[in-house]
């Protein structure tokens, strides 16, 4: 099992992707629906919440759609916490494309699916939202986590866009690059703020051992 890297005296936020989802969703479009986890996922998330039992979490902040909140209510529960849902942390809205299979999405609207494969940044989902959309709800809701726990560690469980634009903003990415970040479920990432300067030890790292 890996360890995080010491804290100092920064105060930590401490990015979490939500544990594997229902095997039914497999091939199909979901941002805002509202997807349980999976038996992996459930275990994914207890053996997260172990491998964190030692990090000194001074709150647990999540997504309220339950693969996440499910996810941050198993790592809250061993350090004592309730998970604190921010509906700023939800996943981007794919609109009419919610629930749909890739396939459909690529055959029936062959130059929407190309350009969000191509520049998936610059797609605005019909009826859904934009990535900048995403950006400018989620950097202001970080930034009032970070600012309300200075020089602590705390936990925000979301999805791997929002991981992505929280990375994307302490790397100083434009946002077609936020898209070359992995986010595994479950994985970790660590930004570390030191004098109002991030400074990132930790990318996508799986803390436990794999099934």
């Amino acid at each position: 099992m890996l360890a995080l890297p010491p804290q100092g005296a920064a105060t930590r936020l401490v990015l979490i992707r939500h544990g594997e989802t229902d095997q039914a969703m497999r091939g199909r479009c979901y941002g805002r629906l509202d997807v349980e986890l999976s038996p992996e996922g459930r275990r994914q998330a207890e053996a997260l919440a172990g491998a964190l039992a030692d990090v000194p979490l001074a709150a647990v902040y999540s997504s309220p759609l339950r693969r996440a909140l499910e996810t941050a209510t198993t790592i809250a529960a061993d350090q004592g916490l309730e998970p604190v849902a921010e509906d700023a942390l939800s996943e981007i809205d794919f609109g009419e494309l919610e629930g749909a299979p890739y396939e459909e999405i690529r055959a029936e609207r062959p130059e929407l699916f190309r350009v969000w494969m191509e520049t998936p940044a610059s797609v605005r989902f019909p009826g859904g939202e934009a990535f900048p959309d995403l950006r400018a709800r989620v950097l202001p809701a970080v930034a009032e986590i970070r600012a309300r726990h200075e020089g602590e560690a705390v936990a925000i469980v979301a999805h791997g866009g929002v991981v992505r634009i929280a990375l994307a903003d302490a790397f100083g990415l434009a946002d077609g690059a936020a898209f070359r970040l992995g986010q595994a479920y479950g994985g970790v990432s660590v930004v570390d703020w030191i004098e109002g300067a991030p400074v990132v030890p930790v990318v996508n790292a799986v803390l436990y051992s794999r099934a």
